[in-house]
């Protein structure tokens, strides 16, 4: 099945703004959000498409590649989500080098290079870590320690890939370039040494380690620094921490998706949280004082006045998040909901029937004005008939 647009994907224009793409974004995460939506498959392939748009859309490089070429510009994209896939950067790589290059075999006048740069070298993977933290942690900050399964360099070759006491020679075949060129009438057709891979260099006796790889596999422990105000869905780079490169290559990036869970108290909206907190009907109606909590572990006092109504807000200034990188922080806004007593005695019951008997349209100004709306309006009906 083909892609969607990544721009109607998350239901921007293609001039949207990186400030328009964010908030798009959020938007659509918390309601596809697989926490949100336990056992939703569907929900869950949304989640990843509204996400795989944002992490294109919001790279400006990855976002003028998509506006250019299309899904094509990311065809066999790395581990770390949408990328520059192997073909496009090698059709990048042809035609800058058709045209720069200064027409001594290998383009570019160098001595003939793999894609690392060096003969033989190859950069490694991106990576892809998700971390789940409370809200709590966000709204502090933690360091976290993660372990990852990924490819380091083989210590006993040091990464070339040759047997203790030879080295990699430079490949006859293409002199060390990785690609052979062939004449077509006024054309220079350029494909992949089939001698070497495109590496550039061709191990006679591999190292018994690695294979011959210059890398092996290894699960590594790195601690990563948590900033206090990280929202859902923020990305945050490692760079070098990814895959190490083929014989001695350099190493890709380490990419951690942060996402938080679902609060049992507090919504969040940007740096402000939001906490529903139900209250007895005496309270809302005679008045009286609530405690609240505080996502920093505390409590505060919140006065409710006589005649309060449910949905209600009380806004505490300075009680929600901080903002990221900022010294900004937001409110925290408690909605309170009345509620209705159940299980009653016969004796409360008789006492609220006594004040339903005595009360009057005074002490429900809210109902005595709905409904005498109704009633004009069915008179008023009545009257046009």
């Amino acid at each position: 099945m083909s892609k969607r647009d990544y721009y109607e994907v998350l239901g921007v224009a293609k001039t949207a703004s990186e400030s328009e793409l964010k908030v798009a974004f959020r938007k659509l995460a918390m309601v596809h959000h697989p926490d949100r939506n336990p056992g939703d498959k569907e929900a869950e392939i949304k989640f990843k498409e509204v996400n795989e748009a944002y992490q294109c859309l919001s790279d400006g490089q990855k976002r003028a590649a998509y506006d250019r070429f299309g899904h094509a510009a990311f065809s066999q994209g790395g581990a770390g989500g949408p990328g520059f896939g192997n073909e496009f950067g090698d059709f990048m790589s042809d035609i800058f080098e058709n045209f720069f290059g200064d027409g001594r075999g290998a383009p570019g006048g160098g001595a003939g290079r793999g894609r690392g740069g060096a003969p033989g070298r190859e950069r490694g993977a991106d990576l892809r870590y998700n971390l789940e933290i409370s809200l709590e942690e966000a709204f502090a900050g933690k360091t976290e320690t993660i372990r990852i399964p990924t490819s380091i360099a083989c210590e006993t070759c040091s990464g070339t890939g040759a047997k203790a006491g030879s080295k990699p020679r430079t490949c006859s075949t293409c002199g060390g370039y990785g690609r052979v060129r062939a004449a077509q009438g006024f054309f220079a057709i350029e494909r992949t040494c089939p001698n070497c891979h495109g590496r550039g260099e061709v191990v006679d006796d591999p190292c018994p380690s690695c294979s011959g790889a210059g890398r092996v596999n290894r699960e590594r422990t790195l601690s990563i620094n948590v900033p206090a105000g990280v929202d859902d869905g923020l990305r945050i780079r490692l760079a070098g921490e990814g895959e190490s490169g083929l014989r001695g290559g350099p190493a890709g990036d380490l990419y951690v998706f942060l996402s938080i869970k679902p609060h049992p108290f507090f919504q969040r909206d940007g740096a402000d949280l939001f906490c529903r907190v139900p209250i007895s009907m005496v309270t809302a109606a005679l008045s009286g004082e609530i405690t609240v909590p505080v996502i920093d572990g505390s409590q505060t006092q919140v006065r409710i006045p006589a005649g309060t109504q449910t949905a209600k807000q009380f806004r505490i200034k300075g009680k929600g998040m901080p903002v990221l990188r900022s010294r900004e922080v937001g409110d925290l806004y408690i909605q309170v909901s009345v509620e209705t007593p159940q299980n009653l005695t016969k004796r409360q019951r008789e006492l609220l029937q006594e004040f339903d008997q005595s009360a009057s349209d005074e002490n429900h100004p809210e109902s005595a004005g709905f409904f005498s709306k109704v009633r004009d309006f069915f008179v008023s009906g009545a009257t046009r008939a």
